[in-house]
């Protein structure tokens, strides 16, 4: 009999928590053995004791417990670490993710497709600021980086164990899961899903969250914006030679004073803000390569009955 681990990050979900598993297991197809992997992502409510209880009536479920909270692509990164199925679905625990889709997840698996991706429809409730922000985040990492990602793309898929067993080679601190597995390649499908309202809580992903989501995507596949400060650096020098030949020119063959103290100082916060800029940009990427050097692990496990 085949085995499906089922990996879900947990993040202040004791509200959601019960009703996400009664409704996990009333879609899992009873052909395949399970194991359902909760990860306690540094909870600061009582999240942890519930997936034990729910753990201590079911040995199908298993729990993982950070010491604090690494986020959510370290949460799966480590379910994907510990899992020990023959594939492994991934989705998140307040129900967005559909569990009714698991069947057509592994179905699909069965025909032999090594990765199954799935891509977001949003539901009327969503906010237009979330959908603009949603677009933008896609249409500036596709543009940016060397991985191209649909809009609408999330974290709810099944790997093939070979997949699984790829992405543990990964280390990187600043890990985007999305378009790692992209990278990967294999034999990929699509599903498409009409995203859910959350059943309690609210979303863990902030305005700075998405944004720190956003760059991490685009510097860790991608030397572009370090490309695009070269040409707008020099686009700038080009602009600032001319002037100041310009400005030559007035100065020894007309008797026309050079005013214009405005533009000066316009020009100079220009150049000094651009500045700014391209060193943010280059410091980034040096930030991240100080933190990569120091090898750091992903997270760090207080507790779990899982054994890697």
């Amino acid at each position: 009999m085949k085995k499906v681990s089922i990996i879900a990050p947990c993040y202040n979900e004791s509200q959601a928590l019960t009703f996400f598993y009664k409704e996990l297991k009333m879609h899992l197809p009873e052909i395949y053995k399970y194991e359902i992997i909760l990860v306690n992502d540094g909870s600061k409510d009582d999240t942890l004791e519930i997936i034990k209880n729910i753990a201590a009536n079911d040995s199908s479920v298993h729990f993982i417990s950070f010491s604090r909270n690494f986020g959510h692509q370290n949460a799966l990164k480590a379910g994907f670490d510990l899992a020990s199925g023959d594939c492994a679905i991934c989705l998140d625990s307040d129900l967005q993710h559909p569990p009714q889709l698991i069947p057509l997840f592994l179905e699909k698996w069965e025909q032999g497709y090594e990765s199954v991706y799935t891509k977001r429809m949003n539901h009327d409730s969503i906010s237009f600021f979330k959908k603009t922000t949603s677009k933008m985040f896609y249409k500036l990492t596709n543009r940016l980086s060397d991985i191209k990602l649909e809009d609408g793309v999330a974290d709810f898929r099944l790997l093939d164990r070979k997949v699984v067993d790829a992405l543990k080679d990964f280390t990187e601190n600043h890990i985007f899961l999305r378009a790692v597995i992209q990278w990967l390649g294999f034999k990929q499908i699509m599903i498409e899903y009409k995203a859910a309202e959350r059943i309690a809580g609210e979303s863990k992903y902030t305005i700075r969250k998405m944004f720190s989501f956003a760059l991490s995507g685009i510097t860790a596949f991608s030397i572009k914006p370090l490309r695009f400060s070269i040409y707008l650096g020099s686009i700038i020098a080009s602009l600032a030679f001319l002037y100041g030949v310009y400005a030559l020119v007035i100065n020894i063959f007309t008797d026309r004073a050079i005013q214009g103290w405005t533009s000066i100082l316009m020009s100079v916060l220009f150049i000094g803000g651009l500045n700014l800029l391209m060193l943010g940009i280059i410091g980034e990427y040096l930030g991240k390569l100080f933190i990569e050097n120091k090898k750091r692990p992903n997270y760090i496990i207080s507790e779990t009955d899982l054994i890697g």
